[in-house]
């Protein structure tokens, strides 16, 4: 006969999806109003209305939802993601690190938020570099944000699925060294969370 061997271990989405929804699902509406204000007085002028943009870890997608763009996609493993994403935002489901199902030179702008310190190491963090620098059209941006280490190195560990420290700095070099011309930076942009 042939054995079975079946898995009681959750899926890395599982496990995304439930650690996004213990750390998330309160104040939900306060972070969508947050990041549509966000959004309207801020990162809209980086972004023309006629732009082709990804959400790379979109989670529940308040970025996505009320950015102005011709065309938006939003990369996230997080199976929930999905189901909060307004209809005009194509989902990309997969692994950032990976190669991405976009065309060389197709984005105008790449945006992430708190994100890549939940890559599983360095490795991940630079390949997903080199596929936004693929996709970006020549003079395409990518706008990053994230949790400084060297701002707030004690109460980055406070959150399991932080991996990576990352400061401003040390992102600065790997776009660097991956081609990007860093334009403006800044140590210190939102609060470190919006969560307890």
């Amino acid at each position: 006969g042939s054995t079975k061997i079946v898995s009681t271990e959750p899926s890395q989405a599982e496990l995304l999806q439930q650690q996004y929804q213990a750390r998330f699902s309160q104040g939900l509406e306060y972070r969508d109003a947050l990041w549509q204000v966000l959004c309207e007085d801020f990162f809209q002028q980086y972004i023309p209305s006629d732009a082709v943009v990804l959400d790379l870890g979109c989670g529940w997608g308040q970025f996505s939802n009320h950015i102005v763009s011709a065309k938006q996609y939003a990369m996230d493993l997080n199976p929930d993601s999905a189901r909060y994403l307004n209809d005009h935002v194509e989902l990309i489901a997969q692994d950032c690190s990976q190669p991405w199902p976009l065309s060389d030179h197709s984005l105008d702008v790449v945006f992430t938020s708190n994100f890549l310190e939940h890559l599983p190491d360095k490795s991940s963090v630079e390949k997903t570099i080199v596929q936004i620098k693929r996709c970006l059209k020549p003079g395409g941006q990518l706008i990053a944000l994230g949790p400084n280490v060297r701002l707030v190195p004690g109460a980055y560990w406070d959150f399991w699925d932080h991996y990576v420290p990352i400061s401003d700095r040390s992102l600065a070099e790997l776009l660097k060294l991956n081609g990007f011309a860093v334009v403006e930076q800044h140590a210190g942009f939102l609060p470190y969370t919006m969560s307890d």
